[in-house]
């Protein structure tokens, strides 16, 4: 077994698909330090900056001194906190759902939820381009996993119409973590309708962003009049809290039964201790800075035009993105690890994202804008991203 880790090991240096962990130091934010050196960060997905918040940080100490540091159960024995209570109630008004439910991540709510959820002899229709961790809670269901096309709606329909299966679940991300484009949801919703299923939105990267007061992706289409209020009780959605909320966890939103239902069937939910109550007391601020924080949302979305508008590349490529996330797909690894290595020798450091993550020939560099970036931050990124294809034309 060991020699067969080392050979794997070696594989993936040989590959240029070797990883390696930052070492970070300090605060967090636009700039980071990490092994003693610093850097422009373009690698977060901390949107809106609420990582650095001092509102919520108010919120979080405050909350230590009230409940104490953790929980020492899980919820069903001694660890639903009323901190943990007011801050499910506050999400799901918010958002306009009957109740809520919070995980301590958002893998684990993915595999909870819908492991729950389906089983054997069920169908799951998974977007071909999902997160890693709706493709392993689909495996874990044990459920029929059908994945389609990535928004082929009509490859979709095709594999609704040929299923047999009593319990239909239609999964996806709202908004794709590695190219920043948006799920159809609309007409996923026509198709649960059409074909009895349920409608499973991850909503990671769109929360807190996108729609009227960064209530994500269902008020996004909502405010375009593309769906209804109240949502479709099919929907069960989930949305994380590392990221544009600034801390840590997730929380899934539906309707009473199916929370309820949630509470008592999901294994994830059931058999992990409580995420501390101190965390759940500043969740609940994060929430009422995220619904105030248009003029944060405005200066972020100014940032991403800004870019769009004045990176003119003329071999790489930059994805169709109105997200935060803009990909600029370069093709092989090791040109990905190239430009990545070019960047960090000028100060600047954004992800170089290869496979398994994103299929072979479409490696990328993965710019996450936050709100904590300035006008002079995007234009410190476009000229060395344009000096690098310059050069690289030269040679």
């Amino acid at each position: 077994m060991l020699d067969q880790i080392h050979r794997e090991l070696q594989s993936l240096k040989d590959n240029h698909l070797f990883r390696t962990r930052k070492l970070l130091s300090g605060r967090l934010g636009s700039n980071l330090s990490f092994n003693h050196q610093n850097y422009l960060s373009f690698s977060s997905n901390d949107y809106l900056g609420l990582s650095q918040n001092k509102s919520i940080q108010a919120a979080l100490i405050e909350g230590i001194h009230l409940s104490g540091n953790g929980m020492g159960a899980s919820h069903l024995i001694s660890g639903h906190h009323e901190f943990h209570e007011a801050f499910e109630s506050a999400f799901s008004e918010a958002l306009h759902f009957e109740r809520a439910l919070v995980f301590s991540s958002g893998y684990m709510a993915n595999m909870g939820i819908i492991s729950a959820l389906v089983g054997k002899d069920d169908t799951i229709f998974s977007d071909k381009l999902n997160h890693a961790s709706l493709n392993d809670a689909s495996i874990l269901s044990r459920a029929i996993h059908k994945r389609y096309r990535h928004h082929d709606i009509q490859h979709l329909e095709e594999l609704l119409q040929a299923s047999k299966s009593k319990a239909k679940l239609i999964v996806t991300d709202a908004v794709f973590s590695m190219d920043g484009d948006l799920a159809n949801i609309p007409d996923l919703l026509q198709l649960c309708e059409m074909y009895d299923a349920y409608l499973y939105i991850d909503d990671a990267h769109g929360f807190g962003v996108l729609g009227k007061n960064g209530k994500g992706i269902l008020q996004y289409f909502y405010d375009q009049e593309k769906i209804k209020e109240p949502y479709s009780p099919r929907i069960i959605y989930m949305a994380t809290l590392g990221k544009a909320a600034g801390i840590h966890g997730a929380v899934v939103a539906s309707s009473k039964n199916l929370i309820e239902y949630f509470i008592q069937k999901s294994k994830q939910y059931i058999y992990t201790t409580a995420i501390p109550a101190f965390m759940a007391h500043g969740l609940k601020e994060s929430l009422n800075q995220i619904l105030k924080a248009d003029h944060i949302r405005a200066h972020l979305n100014n940032l991403i035009a800004h870019f769009k508008a004045e990176v003119k590349l003329q071999k790489m490529n930059l994805g169709d993105s109105l997200t935060p996330i803009q990909p600029l797909i370069v093709g092989s690894e090791i040109n990905a690890l190239r430009l990545n290595q070019w960047l960090m020798e000028k100060g600047i450091y954004v992800p170089a994202i290869r496979p398994p993550t994103v299929p072979h020939g479409t490696s990328r560099l993965r710019i996450s804008f936050s709100a904590l970036h300035q006008d002079k931050d995007v234009m410190t990124l476009i000229e060395n991203i344009l000096d690098f294809e310059s050069q690289s034309d030269a040679h």
